[in-house]
């Protein structure tokens, strides 16, 4: 069965968040949602979560589960504020402990935090087949940005969280901690190997001047003209490409708020004894 597929495009994060469901009246998944956040005010909304919720109401849908493909640095997940409104299982890649690790050293976070995943409802592994209404969906494996990325395939659709973009944006990067540029070509061309027609849907798009954004291509298409990884670029072509232009680039705007919620699928840090939440910054660092 083809699963429908509602995009939502967040200008301020270049995100893109979906549902996808089964038929109106069944059941949906969403992917990637997300919380906003103003980062001169610190201060969170909530107007992008909404859009999705009145989609959700409005063709009459059962959230079966609330997908992250990673622990996105770019974006604060409203994963928390969904669970609460929609119901719904939070999920994430069985290597999210890896992540969560690395972080609450970096942020020397409570001791209470436990880097185990216990903080998402369900850590899906490699293969693993989990169903959203009459939808087969299967979990698959894309590490490389991350040690804990994880791709969602639907019939013959796949969203690919920060794996590869539009062809001629390229590939995501590797230099965040755990990640890895040999891995990310493996887990690139784990994707492409694919049949031509599947469809990819993207997690972000940053598109040149000359074009609106975008968000679904095929493998066919990225096969073909990928700036960075089309056919006929090797591995170790990849790697050094991949390694040389991460050095020339700078952090996210909203990379030290983003994981210390998302790493806690899409709460917030513990309120303070003066009753108020705060993110942490370490200085020099990063």
């Amino acid at each position: 069965m083809q699963p429908n597929i509602q995009a939502f495009f967040d200008p301020a994060t270049w995100t893109v968040s979906y549902v996808v469901f089964d038929e109106p009246g069944g059941s949906c998944a969403i992917i990637d949602p997300v919380l906003d956040y103003d980062p001169k005010a610190g201060r969170t909304k909530t107007h992008s979560a909404d859009k999705l919720i009145a989609f959700i109401k409005a063709q009459r849908l059962a959230v079966s589960w609330i997908l992250e493909t990673h622990a996105h640095a770019d974006h604060l997940s409203s994963a928390h504020y969904l669970k609460q409104k929609v119901d719904g299982k939070t999920a994430i890649g069985d290597h999210i402990p890896t992540v969560q690790k690395v972080f609450k050293e970096l942020f020397n976070m409570e001791s209470e935090f436990s880097p185990d995943g216990r903080q998402f409802d369900h850590l899906l592994s490699d293969g693993e087949v989990f169903q959203v209404g009459k939808l087969s969906a299967k979990a698959i494996s894309v590490s490389g940005h991350t040690p804990a990325d994880m791709a969602y395939q639907f019939d013959d659709a796949i969203f690919i969280g920060d794996t590869l973009f539009m062809p001629d944006v390229g590939t995501a990067r590797a230099d965040f901690p755990g990640g890895d540029a040999r891995q990310l070509y493996r887990s690139i061309r784990k994707l492409l190997n694919f049949p031509a027609e599947t469809r990819l849907f993207m997690c972000h798009d940053y598109p040149p001047n000359y074009r609106p954004a975008q968000w679904q291509s095929t493998v066919a298409e990225e096969r073909a003209h990928n700036i960075h990884v089309h056919d006929g670029v090797s591995e170790d072509e990849f790697v050094t490409m991949r390694t040389k232009r991460d050095a020339t680039l700078e952090m996210p705007v909203l990379l030290l708020p983003s994981v210390q919620v998302n790493v806690r699928a899409g709460q917030m840090p513990p309120a303070e004894d003066n009753g108020t939440t705060y993110f942490k910054i370490p200085i020099n660092v990063i």
